[in-house]
């Protein structure tokens, strides 16, 4: 029998699970579909102009220390990291961004985000803001070894881990409150009521029916931000390069149309072309729903459960552009809110349309925390939420032109012009993410965070057929590049278990 590891997919949980396993003594052999690592840390080339087209943040840089340690080097020797002093500037529809303020900065440090808090909305939101950070520290502080660290958590595993004196803490991070609600209870000015709801679209979800634990994410961006030279992509790039150099063997554009079974055990992969590689073990780096819906074959389809559409994370509709800007000062991230929070995730959620006055995110990807002017064209991803309907209902032309009208209205209203090209534009769909995805409709985070028990509906590692294992945002311990990190880890983990 092979002694081989089949790594379905080079997303990063993928390549986590590589380097570990490489690092390990393990042979390993990854097979990804696309022209080069990554996964939704994709780069999209626009003439000479490299854009990043996925993740846009770098935090929980401890995730990536511990994973280059364990392969016995260091983080700083293979990717070049520069903390940033502002972490995003805010804008909001009705108030001129070119208007100092009319803008709000976030920083890095607490207090000179109390001050700029203070001096936008008075002393009582930002003592409100000081007891909210407060909160999410304690939030984290609850649920980072019981619950991020854990292999499979459960409610009552939870509970039994943090112990007698950790079940108030858990009880504290009100679980059982959504983060709109609990915002309310530390700002009466809705404009950071709606700023820090924002959390919740980190992992696809909506404020509005995520739970209130969500506000550590504002604990974990305050631990610290950082640019990544060369951008995200690159560190998909270092991750494979250091698994390389253990061992493990990288195929690009080599599909898997079916993971092979026998024996009650996963037993190897079939290529598009039909060729078969054998396995001792196989970990799908892909969405669950790629096993749960049969696109990886009949043998493993009861392997793990699909996700339904009505419990998707949320989709996306990106502008990667490479662009003249004018009038707003933009920073590297910008976020420009819409009038009416609750009518914008109505239509994300109830109604599974976009949004008629959406939220834009802008990453200017030249920039940093200087605001000068860039001078000449610059690398943008313009971002708006979508529903992640892109197998069953995409956008029609007309709802694309809707979206796109209202997305640069806002940008111009707040004082941003932008100098389109379409030449120069890449427009990437709910559809889109689905041709790059499958079987996730464009959902980008896996299962939505909507009520308590969404968190521990993620699968594990291990799923119901030996030897087939789940690696990336869609299994715990969720979404996001620190997140699908550590379920790579955790995937190679069980791996090396279950083989002793």
């Amino acid at each position: 029998m092979s002694r081989r590891v089949v790594v379905i997919g080079a997303g990063v949980g993928g390549l986590a699970a590589a380097l570990d396993l490489a690092a390990r003594g393990r042979e390993v052999l990854v097979l990804e579909r696309a022209a080069a690592p990554g996964g939704k840390m994709r780069q999209i080339a626009i003439g000479d102009a490299r854009i990043d087209g996925g993740p846009t943040v770098f935090t929980m840089r401890w995730v990536f220390e511990s994973l280059f340690a364990a392969a016995g080097t260091r983080l700083e020797d293979h990717l070049a990291l520069q903390p940033v002093r502002v972490l995003a500037r805010h804008a909001w529809d009705g108030a001129s961004g070119q208007d100092a303020r009319g803008r709000l900065d976030l920083f890095a440090d607490i207090r000179e985000s109390a001050d700029a808090i203070g001096a936008f909305a008075g002393a009582a939101e930002a003592r409100g803001y000081l007891d909210f950070v407060e909160r999410a520290r304690r939030t984290y502080a609850a649920l980072e070894e019981p619950f991020i660290k854990s292999g499979r958590p459960t409610p009552v595993s939870l509970v039994s881990r943090a112990g007698i004196g950790g079940v108030g803490r858990l009880l504290a991070t009100a679980p059982f409150a959504t983060l709109w609600d609990a915002l309310g209870t530390h700002f009466r000015d809705q404009r950071l009521r709606q700023l820090f709801a924002r959390y919740a679209t980190y992992v696809g979800s909506s404020p509005f029916l995520a739970p209130a634990t969500l506000m550590l994410i504002a604990h974990v961006e305050q631990s610290g931000v950082w640019l990544v030279e060369g951008g995200m992509h690159r560190i998909a790039r270092a991750i494979a390069a250091l698994a390389e150099a253990k061992g493990a063997r990288f195929r690009t554009g080599a599909e898997v149309a079916e993971v092979l079974a026998a024996g009650g055990r996963a037993t190897g992969v079939k290529l598009g072309d039909g060729e078969v590689i054998e396995a001792a073990a196989v970990v799908a780096n892909t969405d669950v729903s790629a096993i749960g819906t049969g696109r990886l074959g009949p043998a493993v389809a009861k392997a793990a459960d699909a996700v339904p559409w009505s419990r998707r994370s949320l989709s996306a509709v990106t502008w990667a552009m490479h662009a003249e800007t004018r009038g707003f000062p933009l920073v590297r991230h910008n976020v420009f809110f819409s009038r009416d929070y609750a009518a914008e995730f109505g239509d994300l959620t109830a109604r599974a349309r976009l949004p008629a006055a959406p939220t834009v995110y802008v990453c200017a990807q030249d920039r940093g925390d200087a605001d000068a002017p860039h001078g000449g064209p610059e690398r943008l991803l313009v971002l708006v939420n979508a529903p992640a309907r892109g197998d069953s209902r995409p956008p029609d032309a007309a709802d694309m032109a809707s979206v796109e009208a209202a997305c640069f209205g806002l940008l111009e209203r707040c004082g941003l012009q932008v100098a389109r090209d379409p030449a120069r534009e890449v427009v990437t769909t709910p559809a889109g993410f689905e041709a790059l995805f499958p079987a996730t409709g464009g959902a980008l985070y896996g299962m939505a965070v909507h009520g308590w028990q969404a968190s521990f509906s993620r699968p594990g590692a291990r799923t119901r057929l030996p030897g087939l294992y789940l690696a990336g945002g869609s299994a715990h311990p969720g979404a996001g590049v620190p997140m699908a990190t550590l379920s790579g880890r955790l995937a190679a983990a069980a791996v090396m278990e279950d083989r002793r």
